[in-house]
């Protein structure tokens, strides 16, 4: 017996070896961030089953257009991207109305935020960030500027290869995913070391970006399909009736 999954169902265990390790080494920043000690499993609760529910009408206008959203005096410098997919959970069922928040770099490999002191020049018509609801079937899309690569302080001549950071809010907090986006065919990806903490090819493909050519905007932009894998809900039952249900 099967039903769509109600708010308040508990999530699916998160498996562990989906995920790099928190502390890696080789990711010198891992060292300082990563727990001491093993991590506790507790029983799922509302903080965790729950989330805050998003609305079409919450959003801008411009909030998918990483293109148009801070300009002022012209159009941002850089490659024109689209970038879209699909977010489904574990049990390959659309997530709808997930919020999908985005922020990058620009085309030259710098952030604008007052800590970035990378050489790379800044782009005034160029925010970096923005955000997009998925709709009925897990779909998303957004435009944007290819981020450049930039030089990092983790080892010697270490350059992060082009990337997208992700945000992610589904059906409940356990759903929560950050995850960065690659690009196919970057050569800075092999010797990442963020990546290389992974020590799992399918998952490390899995954050790697497909050109898309169909998706291709004629004389204006390429495209890349990204499709994101959430936690899923246990919607399965094993009797006549949910526990605590009136018979």
């Amino acid at each position: 017996m099967t039903r769509a999954p109600r708010p308040g169902d508990e999530f699916l265990m998160r498996d562990p070896a989906s995920h790099p390790p928190a502390y890696a080494p080789g990711y010198k920043s891992s060292i300082l961030r990563s727990p001491k000690y093993a991590l506790l499993a507790l029983q799922q609760s509302l903080s965790e089953t729950t989330a805050p529910v998003f609305r079409p009408e919450e959003l801008g206008p411009r909030d998918n257009d990483l293109i148009l959203n801070a300009a002022k005096d012209g159009m941002p410098i850089g490659e024109r991207l689209v970038v879209h997919g699909f977010v489904r959970d574990q049990l390959g069922r659309p997530v709808k109305n997930a919020l999908v928040e985005v922020w990058q770099c620009n085309a030259s490999g710098r952030y604008r935020h007052k800590k970035d002191q990378y050489i790379g020049a800044l782009d005034p018509n160029f925010g970096g960030c923005g955000r997009v609801l998925s709709d009925e079937n897990g779909y998303y899309a957004f435009r944007t500027i290819r981020p450049g690569p930039y030089p990092w302080r983790n080892r010697i001549n270490d350059w992060r290869p082009a990337h997208i950071h992700f945000a992610l809010s589904g059906d409940g907090w356990a759903q929560r995913l950050i995850t960065q986006m690659y690009f196919e065919g970057d050569t800075l990806i092999a010797n990442c070391p963020i990546l290389g903490s992974i020590g799992n090819e399918e998952q490390i493909r899995s954050l790697i970006a497909l050109q898309d050519t169909s998706a291709f905007v004629q004389l204006d932009s390429r495209a890349y399909r990204f499709d994101i894998v959430l936690r899923g809900q246990r919607a399965t039952l094993f009797e006549n009736r949910v526990q605590g249900d009136t018979p």
